[in-house]
């Protein structure tokens, strides 16, 4: 078993949604960037929102996602795992990242996504409730995880149109 640590969030100061994910997998941690594993549909799925594709660079892509005012971060700060997969994590050795303290730099934030069961089973279960986390509102979405492979493409594309709006 491996002890991971999460990386900083990508945000911006005009943030209005975070998404949330749970803890980075191997590819991600060795790329040492966000959604990393070449099969994770993230990347695709913010191409097509924000225009933030696969086909750019890593930064290209995290500046196309601040300008439209889209934080990435992930409910753990660091965790016990051995693999990549989310059942892997030790659920004693889960440490929570301070939501409190980034929602309260930056109250645009009104929205948050959880990429995938994992995240906001986590962040329901640890994070703690504070006035202004109480305020955001909070949607689970499919996992775009290439582990979640049950689920096309078109029909994750579809239920993640809702952070473009």
């Amino acid at each position: 078993m491996t002890t991971i640590h999460s990386f900083p969030p990508i945000i911006s100061e005009n943030a209005h949604t975070l998404i949330l994910g749970s803890m980075p997998g191997i590819a991600s941690l060795t790329a040492q960037a966000y959604y990393a594993h070449p099969r994770n549909a993230f990347w695709p799925i913010m191409g097509e929102l924000f225009e933030a594709g696969p086909n750019l660079n890593y930064e290209d892509r995290v500046g196309a996602l601040r300008r439209h005012g889209i934080a990435v971060w992930d409910v753990m700060k660091l965790c016990t795992r051995t693999g990549s997969l989310d059942s892997a994590i030790v659920e004693s050795s889960i440490e929570i990242n301070d939501f409190a303290t980034l929602l309260e730099h930056h109250p645009s934030i009104n929205r948050i996504f959880f990429n995938g069961a994992k995240a906001a089973n986590s962040y329901r279960r640890y994070a703690p409730t504070t006035v202004r986390t109480a305020e955001v509102t909070t949607a689970l979405l499919p996992s775009t995880s290439p582990a979640h492979a049950s689920m096309s493409f078109e029909a994750k594309l579809a239920a993640w149109a809702v952070v473009g709006r």
